[in-house]
């Protein structure tokens, strides 16, 4: 699931919550104490903003299973009210005041930026005792330049949602390969249907994440940043999405404006590449239309990715500057992102391989009983590793602006990813850190 402004329409924000513990060594914002409580009890505070709504099974009460079975680690969560980006502001000025949580969600987008501002805690030496837990393409996500500083809970990796019924009607199935897409696009068109979607508010996410399928943007190489936004992957992004719309036979609505599920109610969009965040969204978007006939698939390889699919969205958890207790905290943040069920229940698709997540009953329905979770899993553990760069809301802005030209013909495709390294070289220098160009 991601927390960026797109899933405003998925969770609606609750009511702040706390448990407090009896002599937990906090203040009443959740921010960690300098010492232990009497006894040897070690306690760990933890911010997050996880949905908590009704029906689900709350954060609380999940840290209250950990605090009986753990008497001498007691955990104090608090839930963050407010945009991803308010609470990184915060957190800042808290680690600058030195009474920051030990623990906070963090999202994998945001996590270089708040390795920048010198927010958080080298934890690698636990990290790695806990990674076996967690699909290899999340995990990569929590380290920046080889060190890491906390772990994946939850995760975006890009699928294929397709309406079944709809495809057979047209004689057509998942495509294997991008002449495949484009061929089985045109035919579709031809009958007023569409099996692929060019969003242009989503290039900075998910074209980034189709892209980065075949191999990372960034890396860091003698401290100094390296780009190279303009790879193979990127260019067979470009290539296949740029056919499409010269064909037109992909719709170009924005994936967050209203035209969007006007598209699925009126039963023209019938294919579309989606973050496995995405299902329940979907669902609520498309309403009655063909549920039950849509399915979830692996991408083919269509953008030079060889099987392998990329992130949009997701979170992990990181330890900050401030704890004094990291191992504690470590081993508390491996309890709880391996507590799948639970994390189901908040509508996430948790990072964690240690239990097999199981479908809910609704998805399941509304996907003619596919067991959609399976496929999300297989999805993770097909992730390649990607990373994010310091300020990296700054190229997204810039890729989705571009975007958008290439669906009235002012610009192409191609011009996202050109776009995309020049403002990311441009960012990090702003950002006063070295790039080796």
């Amino acid at each position: 699931m991601s927390y960026k402004k797109r899933l405003i329409a998925g969770a609606a924000a609750v009511a702040a919550m706390a448990m407090g513990l009896a002599g937990c060594g906090s203040d009443a914002n959740g921010n960690a104490s300098d010492d232990s409580s009497d006894g040897g009890v070690v306690n760990i505070t933890y911010m997050h903003r996880l949905p908590d709504n009704d029906g689900m099974v709350l954060v609380k009460d999940i840290v209250a299973k950990w605090n009986k079975e753990h008497p001498n680690i007691q955990v104090k969560a608090t839930k963050f009210d407010g945009k991803a980006s308010e609470m990184i502001k915060k957190l800042e000025t808290d680690v600058k005041n030195d009474n920051a949580p030990d623990l906070a969600q963090v999202g994998y987008a945001e996590l270089p930026e708040v390795f920048t501002k010198d927010m958080l805690q080298d934890v690698s030496e636990y990290a790695e005792q806990y990674k076996d837990h967690f699909a290899s393409g999340p995990y990569s996500l929590m380290q920046v330049g080889g060190k890491y500083f906390g772990l994946p809970q939850d995760t975006g990796p890009l699928v294929y949602f397709y309406n079944k019924a709809e495809f057979d009607k047209l004689g057509i199935s998942v495509p294997k390969t991008a002449d495949e897409m484009v061929e089985s696009a045109k035919k579709a068109a031809a009958a007023g249907k569409y099996i692929m979607s060019y969003q242009p508010d989503e290039a900075g996410n998910m074209i980034s994440g189709l892209a980065g399928a075949s191999g990372g943007w960034y890396k860091v190489v003698d401290d100094a940043w390296v780009v190279d936004t303009e790879t193979d992957g990127s260019k067979a992004v470009a290539d296949l999405y740029q056919q499409l719309l010269d064909a037109k036979a992909a719709t170009t609505n924005a994936r967050w404006d209203a035209s969007f599920d006007a598209s699925l109610q009126d039963g023209s969009l019938i294919g579309t590449v989606a973050a496995a965040w995405e299902a329940p969204l979907f669902m609520g978007s498309a309403g009655d239309t063909g549920a039950g006939d849509w399915q979830v698939a692996q991408l083919g390889d269509w953008f030079d990715n060889a099987g392998k699919t990329g992130p949009d969205g997701g979170s992990g958890v990181v330890v900050l500057k401030n704890s004094k207790h990291p191992k504690e905290a470590m081993e508390f943040l491996d309890w709880f992102n391996t507590q799948v069920s639970d994390l189901v229940s908040q509508g996430l698709v948790p990072a964690a391989t240690t239990e097999d997540a199981e479908t809910p009953e609704d998805w399941s329905k509304f996907f003619g009983g596919q067991d959609i979770m399976a496929e999300f899993k297989t999805a993770n553990n097909n992730m390649g590793d990607f990373t994010y760069m310091p300020g990296f809301s700054a190229v997204a802005t810039a890729m989705n602006e571009t975007a958008a030209k290439a669906v009235d013909g002012s610009g192409k495709v191609e011009d996202i990813f050109s776009v995309a390294q020049k403002t990311s070289i441009d960012t990090l220098k702003n950002l006063n850190l070295s790039v080796k160009e």
